[in-house]
């Protein structure tokens, strides 16, 4: 412990806060959160420590505090400044699914669409639902359920759904208020699994088209029967309780630490979402931040079910929600369901001896064997064009091992020469590096470029015009085009062994960044691409481009499309114009 260490510990007040340790380079290594910062901060100097905490505590030169008013500020803080500085010695958690709700507009004719948050008012909200696939099925079998508007913007003319009797035609007639309420009711209870009545109708006009020999009708009931009972299918566990609810509930083993995220909604078993991660320091602490940080990215729900009582307090303070630590009942079966979910999670992760286990280990490794210092945060490059047209550049980033997508950033190259890769390469990297240095950001630990010794030489340059001075390798391929290990400016290889987690590491980044490449520049191809095609056509101005492209993502779809559907966003003359232009 050096004196500056010393000074700051008599500094320290008996006050809740976040505070934030930091190495020789300034770096923030850690971030924790306190009731009390001089209690907590003080036995990380003052007692023997052992393992992960150890290392970390050797590796702080001084540290500095972030005084808050209470324990719920403190354990906000703490999981805006991990997002903020990813320190290497926490944990994060990985990005997890968002999941899709329906959403119903509340005023006017009822229309339905997907939504990923909840924060338009104009529309009620039902899920979330367990995938994206599931909430797209859900609305085609409302759409034929339900004789609801299927056009965003109203056409002229009615359309087939209307000849369907699958809408109302608002397009042609004047539709009562009381009408439309019914059908919002109807589709309301049917989401909240409250509708048999529908079911049992489509049962019975199945039966009538049988008897009546309309064989043709009875089936597309029957599809329909099928397509309700798959959409509304009961899970296994069911509770009494239609209040959103979580049960949360965690497992240790030999350092590693699972959390189990249990979602119910509407009395039903929705998912889970397990994780595992490295064991650090206070478990009451570490809980507590994995939990905020898994809600800053899902719906709180009304009730919180937890497995740890000593987690009780902090977590009813920070939520808006009933917090439960039940000790009996269905909810305490419910906890201990969760609780062997979590168990069984951590086994499979020690029997599948997972590339996550020891990042650190790895990337200390790399440091040896590449002769630099640990590169905690990492950069790669790719670049990407098509027979020299369209030329991109794409970056991702890694830090402690694992992907950083908020740092992921695309360039669009400017210069003329698109076929020149080293002239790209020099572009992006220049570009991305001049923009830190004046926005005084920090710098990655080292930049990785996906390609030989021509590639790092024009990386090399850009550094040097941005006047910046970063670690840089580039990933070399053997006589096989196969990726052998890792080169420096000098030329000198140092060839990683296979079959060895760091070379796995290694490859998954270049995946990453290969995969992020290639969608940056296929999306900006088919942009390209559709707009060009929708070119001098008369009366096809940028909105209503925006809006096809919009309702039709691809080349295909739009091909698809009739006149009649084009019809409906744009003018009948425009429909025929595309349509024929397309079919040329």
């Amino acid at each position: 412990m050096n004196e500056r260490i010393k000074r700051e510990i008599d500094l320290l007040p008996h006050r809740p806060g976040c505070y934030l340790m930091h190495d020789k380079s300034g770096k923030v290594i850690y971030v924790g959160k306190a009731k009390d910062l001089y209690k907590r901060v003080s036995q990380y100097f003052l007692r023997s420590q052992s393992g992960k905490v150890f290392k970390m505590v050797s590796q702080v030169e001084y540290f500095e505090t972030i005084i808050t008013n209470t324990e719920k500020e403190s354990l906000i803080l703490e999981c805006n400044l991990i997002q903020k500085y990813y320190p290497r010695f926490n944990v994060l958690l990985k990005d997890g699914k968002s999941y899709p709700y329906i959403a119903l507009k509340k005023t006017d004719d009822p229309l339905l669409k997907i939504a990923r948050n909840k924060k338009d008012k104009n529309y009620d909200y039902f899920g979330p639902f367990p995938n994206s696939s599931a909430a797209y099925d859900m609305i085609d079998l409302l759409n034929k359920l339900f004789p609801i508007r299927k056009c965003r913007h109203i056409p002229n003319s009615p359309c087939l759904y209307y000849h369907l009797g699958q809408c109302l035609g608002p397009c042609i007639n004047k539709i009562e208020i009381s009408e439309y309420q019914n059908v919002k009711k109807k589709i309301t209870n049917f989401l909240l699994g409250r509708d048999k009545e529908t079911r049992r109708d489509l049962v019975e006009k199945m039966k009538k088209a049988s008897d009546n020999l309309e064989f043709e009708r009875a089936n597309e009931y029957k599809n329909l029967i099928i397509a309700i009972d798959h959409c509304t299918q009961k899970q296994t566990v069911q509770i009494k309780d239609n209040k959103p609810l979580d049960v949360v509930a965690y497992s240790l083993r030999d350092g590693y630490l699972s959390i189990i995220f249990m979602m119910y909604r509407n009395g039903n078993l929705l998912g889970k979402e397990l994780y595992v991660v490295e064991e650090f320091n206070e478990l009451n602490d570490q809980l507590a931040n994995l939990i905020v940080q898994f809600y800053d990215k899902h719906e709180v729900p009304k009730k919180l079910v937890l497995s740890l009582a000593s987690l009780k307090e902090s977590i009813q303070n920070t939520f808006d929600c009933e917090v439960i630590v039940p000790t009996r009942g269905l909810l305490f079966n419910l906890v201990s369901d969760a609780s062997v979910n979590a168990k069984n999670g951590l086994d499979e992760h020690f029997l599948t001896a997972r590339l996550e286990d020891d990042k650190n280990a790895m990337l200390e490794e790399l440091g040896r064997i590449a002769n630099i210092p640990t590169p905690y945060y990492i950069e790669l490059f790719d670049n990407s064009h098509l027979q020299g047209s369209e030329p991109i550049g794409a970056m991702v980033a890694f830090i402690n091992g694992e992907k950083a997508k908020k740092l992921y950033r695309k360039f669009n190259i400017n210069h003329e020469e698109a076929r020149d890769d080293y002239a790209s390469m020099r572009e992006v990297i220049y570009r991305r590096y001049k923009r830190l240095k004046e926005e005084n950001k920090e710098f990655p630990d080292l930049i990785i470029v996906d390609g030989g010794l021509g590639q790092i030489h024009a990386a090399k340059e850009a550094l040097d015009a941005s006047g910046v001075s970063i670690n840089l390798l580039g990933l070399y391929k053997n006589d096989k085009h196969q990726t052998d290990g890792l080169m420096d400016v000098e030329g000198r290889k140092y060839q990683i062994q296979k079959d060895t987690p760091l070379f796995y590491l290694l490859m998954r980044m270049q995946d990453e960044v290969h995969r992020f490449a290639i969608t940056f520049h296929r999306s900006k191809h088919l942009k390209n691409y559709k707009a060009s095609i929708l070119d001098d056509i008369e009366n096809l101005g940028i909105k209503r481009k925006e809006a096809l492209m919009k309702l039709y993502p691809s080349v295909a779809d739009l091909m698809d499309a009739s006149i009649e559907e084009l019809s409906q966003i744009v003018p009948l003359k425009v429909a025929t114009d595309i349509y024929n232009k397309l079919h040329e």
